[in-house]
């Protein structure tokens, strides 16, 4: 059952801020993921793509939840490999990530090369026809099967950080209404801009590397807000490129809407 009367304590309150807090900085990867995928929807099913794959996200992360005690054995090793010089306890988790990070690391490598190809634009106005896109469910198939890679850490954190299964579900479909109402602006200016298209991918990729790494207990074990020192440092240089990127944005549109009221006088 459900207890609602532990909210009459400041120890849940402050759990569930910290949670929500958490789930929304470790759902960042999952936006942009699900802003990618639907954004191969024909246009006028891309709004409730995303709405549905988000839901359905948000359905499986409560699922998870309420097998808190599976989560908790999910990170105990099956299998040990010690080749000396490298020794790791491989677990379902590991599985999981090194699978979810593999398929990361393809797809933004893909979707790059694809971009400097020029294909989307090849398939708009080459001999072969109307571009390809997603189904429906296709897109939100893939979703909400990546999603079970993005949530897994996020999930296992909320297990070991909160003590009451109503907290989790609660901050859980918080931080998903929160990306609900966030998704559209995220994914049409991601669209619109080739290059935070291209530095989503490059995210993505990343993202799918330290999954890699972390699977297979490749890090430095220091952790800042309950999440890895590599996972911060590249989300902090992925900040960085998106905020000078948004500067360069805005120098572009100064500079076009001033040459269209200052036209060049005509040579003489």
């Amino acid at each position: 059952m459900l207890d609602f009367s532990i909210f009459t304590t400041p120890e849940a309150w402050i759990s569930l801020v910290t949670l929500l807090f958490l789930e929304i900085i470790l759902g960042v990867d999952n936006i942009v993921f699900i802003s990618l995928t639907s954004n191969r929807l024909e246009p006028e099913k891309q709004h409730i793509g995303r709405k549905l794959g988000l839901a359905g996200a948000m359905v499986m992360r409560i699922a998870f939840l309420c097998f808190a005690s599976f989560l908790v054995h999910m990170s105990t090793p099956l299998i040990t490999i010690d080749l000396g010089f490298w020794s790791h306890g491989i677990s379902v988790r590991d599985i999981i990530l090194l699978a979810g990070g593999g398929y990361l690391i393809y797809k933004g490598i893909a979707e790059l090369r694809d971009m400097l190809a020029l294909k989307e634009l090849k398939e708009h106005h080459g001999s072969d026809g109307a571009p390809k896109h997603l189904s429906l469910p296709q897109a939100v198939g893939t979703i909400m099967v990546m999603d079970i890679v993005f949530s897994i850490d996020s999930v296992i954190t909320a297990v070991g950080l909160a003590q009451h299964l109503i907290i989790m579900i609660i901050a859980v479909i918080a931080a998903v209404l929160l990306m609900m109402v966030f998704i559209d602006p995220i994914s049409e200016f991601i669209d619109r801009n080739a290059e935070m298209k291209i530095l989503a991918l490059t995210f993505i990729a990343m993202i799918g590397v330290l999954l890699v790494l972390d699977s297979l207990g490749i890090h430095s074990g220091i952790e800042l807000l309950d999440m890895s020192l590599e996972k911060l440092m590249v989300y902090f240089a992925m900040l960085f490129s998106v905020v000078m990127e948004l500067v360069q944005i805005r120098y572009r549109n100064n500079l076009e809407s001033w040459q269209k009221d200052h036209p060049a006088p005509p040579a003489e």
